[in-house]
């Protein structure tokens, strides 16, 4: 019996004849979901940079990156879905699988919201509703809480850089942004694009009061503290509040985000 079309972010229709059993994953962060969904049996390719969950993906068929992964390795494997992402994967990629006959649901989420909303999606795309229910019992009441504690609060000004040499940070129309809002924060480059280049001296003239260094894309080290020695007049740098964070919490749609939702208020409010 042939399940429900749904439309992907891609905009394109995703019909299944039945629940998926080989699915590759293209995105780390999709990767350790599925695994959080009861899928790990069913996923049968990773890419090369999918770490999580450790005791899993040692044991899966590495597919390439997710910039540049092998087409003929994923057909070789046969799936019944890859799941893949608008920003992570290439729209080429996706369309010569899609061509040679394999599903693939395509994901974006820009939003706290809109990754909840994946969790969901790919619950029923994958058969794993229940699962997917469960794990959003957990999540969307963190979610509540995080976003009635910070409208009681005046929103903390922070700067989140993605890369060094040149620096890049992160603009609105992103994810991190939004968790930032949802936690309390407020992202100093909302008015630039997605991830613009900026210079650390356009960092000290919107004066963050919290700077976060994430150990992903870019991996900040307890060396790079020392690039802000030269801007003691930054409210953050003055007062001691640049941090060294992990990144996944910050980035990683699905479970990591409880994480996220418990911590970072905190973090940011000095607590």
């Amino acid at each position: 019996m042939t399940r429900p079309v749904r439309v992907d972010a891609s905009g394109v229709a995703l019909e299944l004849s039945a629940t998926p059993r080989r699915i590759v994953s293209l995105i780390p962060s999709t990767t350790e979901l599925l695994c959080a969904l009861g899928l790990a049996d069913a996923l049968v390719g990773v890419t090369v940079y999918c770490v999580e969950p450790r005791d899993v993906v040692r044991g899966k068929t590495r597919v390439g990156g997710e910039k540049d992964p092998d087409l003929a390795a994923i057909r070789a494997l046969a799936p019944d879905l890859v799941v893949a992402n608008v920003e992570e994967n290439r729209r080429e990629d996706v369309a010569a699988l899609r061509a040679a006959g394999i599903a693939v649901w395509v994901t974006y989420p820009r939003t706290v919201a809109e990754g909840l909303a994946m969790i969901r999606e790919l619950g029923e795309v994958t058969g794993a509703r229940a699962r997917a229910r469960a794990l959003l019992d957990t999540l969307e009441p963190l979610y509540a809480a995080a976003r009635a504690r910070a409208a009681r609060r005046a929103a903390v000004s922070v700067f989140y850089p993605i890369w060094r040499q040149p620096w890049m940070t992160i603009g609105a129309d992103t994810y991190v942004h939004d968790l930032l809002a949802t936690c309390g924060g407020a992202n100093v480059f909302a008015d630039r694009g997605r991830y613009p280049t900026i210079t650390l001296d356009d960092m000290a003239a919107r004066g963050p009061e919290v700077i976060l260094l994430p150990d992903e894309p870019f991996r900040f080290r307890r060396a790079h503290l020392r690039d802000f020695d030269a801007y003691p007049a930054v409210p953050a740098v003055r007062d001691g509040r640049v941090h060294l964070v992990d990144g996944k919490p910050f980035s990683w749609h699905g479970p990591r985000l409880a994480e996220a939702l418990t911590k970072l208020p905190d973090l940011l409010a000095g607590v």
